[in-house]
């Protein structure tokens, strides 16, 4: 896959990956497609030397792997970390309003969201719907309806003349989407429209109850690539389908001769505490399966290592002073190592050292970013699954403007050069160790 083709194949996973749960469906069609073979948490595992496998959990976080020539605990893992979550407007349990004669849906603000963005927007929606059966079963199915379906309208300047100095959104009363005028006494139950949908999309469910749901707003306009010389690629969800997507290229494409391993885990933007998230055991419970026992999982944990890949803070050309002068990552200046001394970022001088061997053997250039001392970091999974696990971890990310906006700004050669690093992190023969 080239450069041309790795981006197109991204902006159709971006567009087709609206919600987490959908963003992992497309990744196990990518790999069973490249012959992964499913396994299932509450099944005993045939894991055999050459294998490639992946296991979900929750449906919206995703474990990759290949079983490489040699024994594990020898030869320890590559791994790839990532988050499959970006922040949105959730929709809540009881959601339905009228104002105006206009009918609303009430929200939840999910993560650290840059508000602003989200006004005057097309929106749809998507997620997870979970209904019951005539058979009295509880299931769940994904929807998405694609089409524009809501806005947020602004207040026009005239009635908010402080709009461009000092206007402050409430994520109460501000950010509730419009979906319809209603006509006079007609009265809109939620959840008959998503049934509605499910049935739409899934025509073998009708008859079913929808009870309950996870649903995600999410911008219309597709991810695409921009500029006069095609130079970047915009899109929602940047941060962090982004690594997601390159690092599932790097496995498939990888020769599976070393043990290599891709997790991507949602609710990262929330903290990662969760079942299916990095502060959760997914990890440790399948490395601990392949090493069989605590002495294989201690040697198997001390000769691997983690790159934790998230999107970095590329330096704003109309905004440069937020950036340590040294140390400002560019559009399209390669891969950004992310280095924290309050271990916000997990990076040591031994896996940095080692990410910089990897890309100049790709030819690649790489960056480095640390925040200012008078301003506060953002961490990711990288110190997460470090402290949980003792596995060697480096921190990096592909520069990215307008991060947590509702559509991001990425240069379009740096996911393509991080790709060809991964590549080679997972297929460089030896140990990955200084020592």
């Amino acid at each position: 896959m080239n450069q041309q083709e790795f981006n197109r194949q991204l902006c159709r996973f971006l567009a087709a990956a609206t919600t987490p749960f959908h963003a992992v469906a497309e990744m196990v069609k990518w790999l069973t497609a490249a012959g992964f073979v499913r396994l299932a948490d509450d099944a005993q595992w045939d894991i055999k030397p050459g294998g490639k496998y992946f296991l979900t959990r929750n449906g919206s976080s995703i474990v990759a792997f290949f079983h490489g020539k040699e024994n594990l605990s020898n030869a320890g893992m590559r791994m790839v970390g990532a988050h499959t979550d970006s922040p949105c407007l959730m929709v809540k349990p009881t959601p339905e309003i009228v104002s105006q004669g206009l009918f609303q849906l009430g929200v939840q603000v999910y993560g650290g969201a840059l508000l602003n963005p989200w006004f005057d927007r097309d929106l749809s929606l998507a997620g997870r719907v979970s209904f019951q059966c005539p058979d009295g079963q509880l299931r769940v199915a994904l929807i998405d309806f694609r089409d524009a379906i809501a806005t947020v309208p602004s207040l026009a300047i005239h009635l908010d003349r402080g709009a461009n100095t000092k206007r402050d959104v409430n994520p109460q009363t501000a950010i509730v989407p419009v979906l319809s005028r209603l006509a006079e006494g007609e009265v809109i139950d939620f959840r008959e429209l998503l049934y509605a949908q499910l049935i739409l999309e899934h025509p073998q469910w009708a008859g079913c109850q929808v009870l309950d749901y996870e649903l995600s707003f999410y911008d219309t306009q597709a991810p695409r690539l921009i500029g006069l010389r095609q130079d970047f690629i915009a899109s929602a969800r940047l941060d962090n389908l982004l690594s997601c997507f390159t690092g599932l290229q790097a496995l498939i494409e990888s020769d599976g001769a070393e043990s290599a391993l891709l997790i991507c885990n949602d609710h990262e933007e929330v903290g990662s505490l969760s079942a299916s998230g990095a502060g959760g055991p997914l990890l440790t419970s399948v490395l601990n399966r392949l090493a069989g026992n605590d002495a294989n999982y201690s040697a198997l944990t001390e000769r691997s290592m983690m790159i934790s890949v998230d999107n970095a803070h590329a330096i704003h050309p109309n905004f440069t002073d937020r950036h340590d002068k040294n140390h400002g990552p560019l559009l399209n200046g390669g891969p950004v190592i992310k280095i924290n001394a309050s271990q916000r970022y997990a990076t040591n001088s031994e896996t940095s050292g080692l990410f910089r061997i990897l890309a100049s053997l790709e030819d690649v250039s790489v960056q480095s970013f640390v925040v200012r001392n008078d301003m506060a970091c953002g961490s990711t999974i990288g110190p997460i699954t470090a402290g949980a696990t003792g596995i060697r971890t480096l921190d990096i990310g592909v520069p990215t403007l307008g991060m947590h906006s509702i559509r991001e700004l990425a240069g379009a050669e740096d996911g393509w050069s991080l790709s060809r690093i991964l590549r080679r992190y997972y297929t460089h023969p030896g140990r990955l160790s200084a020592i």
